[in-house]
């Protein structure tokens, strides 16, 4: 076997097992993905609602003394950040309808990116059938982030451009050489990306949580009945005292 052959069967060996390696990590990233998404749904529905109710009567109690003071400022600065918790703990719960995004802000250097972009892939500069439609493809996505205002997307795609091992024509082992290169430097981009998701996702607040509750309920304990619990014990204390106020105001 000649030395360029077995550098092409070391190069395919090599990807075959990044493709293997991305597979998997793919495959947990969406997993963990799914798993997260639905505590936090059940998160919410179990313990969310009544922390949204809790959070409701706080800023009705904290209200109300506020109007029994009126010249007091400390009782109104304490019932406006009352209001604000509640607001934030329905919008997080769900409770309250989320508005829509406002549009990306266009920036002089988005618009940059842009323009690099359509200079660099746009498809009538191809000179056959093949390279239009990668073309096509390409500056499709470049219109959709451009749309999201995602300037690092495009500069993304125009870095990879003259990378991208389906440019490289040719069957012959020189070829087939250096497409092995850069595919496989392209799998090693997409493991290092994954990786990261992956490091976010575990350090994030709802993950923790999810964590501590499946370990506690292995050993057989109900944390967020438990909590649920508590909650309802305090709302309806709160509740209680809320009616107390309300009948001393006649």
């Amino acid at each position: 076997m000649l030395p360029e052959e077995r550098e092409l069967a070391r190069l395919e060996a090599e990807q075959a097992e990044l493709k293997e390696r991305v597979t998997a990590a793919e495959l947990e990233l969406e997993t963990i993905k799914t798993e997260t998404a639905q505590f936090q749904s059940r998160y919410y529905q179990e313990v969310g609602r009544l922390y949204v109710q809790l959070d409701e009567l706080d800023a009705e109690i904290a209200k109300a003394r506020s109007k029994q003071a009126p010249n007091d400022f400390t009782l109104k600065a304490h019932a406006d950040a009352a209001k604000q918790k509640a607001q934030k703990s329905a919008d997080e719960a769900g409770f309250v309808k989320q508005q829509p995004k406002p549009p990306p802000i266009i920036s002089p250097d988005l618009k940059q990116a842009y323009r690099r972009a359509v200079k660099l892939m746009h498809p009538d500069l191809a000179v056959t059938d093949r390279e239009h439609k990668r073309r096509t493809e390409l500056m499709a996505l470049v219109n959709l982030a451009y749309e999201r205002g995602d300037q690092a997307a495009i500069e993304k795609l125009i870095e990879e451009f003259g990378q991208d091992p389906e440019w490289i024509l040719g069957e012959d082992i020189g070829s087939r050489i250096v497409k092995a290169v850069r595919r496989n430097a392209q799998l090693r981009r997409r493991l290092d990306d994954i990786q990261l998701e992956l490091d976010t996702l575990r350090k994030s607040e709802i993950f923790q949580l999810k964590q501590n509750t499946e370990k506690v309920e292995a050993d057989g304990d109900g944390p967020l009945r438990d909590l649920a619990q508590q909650l309802m014990r305090e709302i309806t204390s709160r509740k209680t005292t809320l009616e107390a106020m309300r009948a001393q105001a006649g």
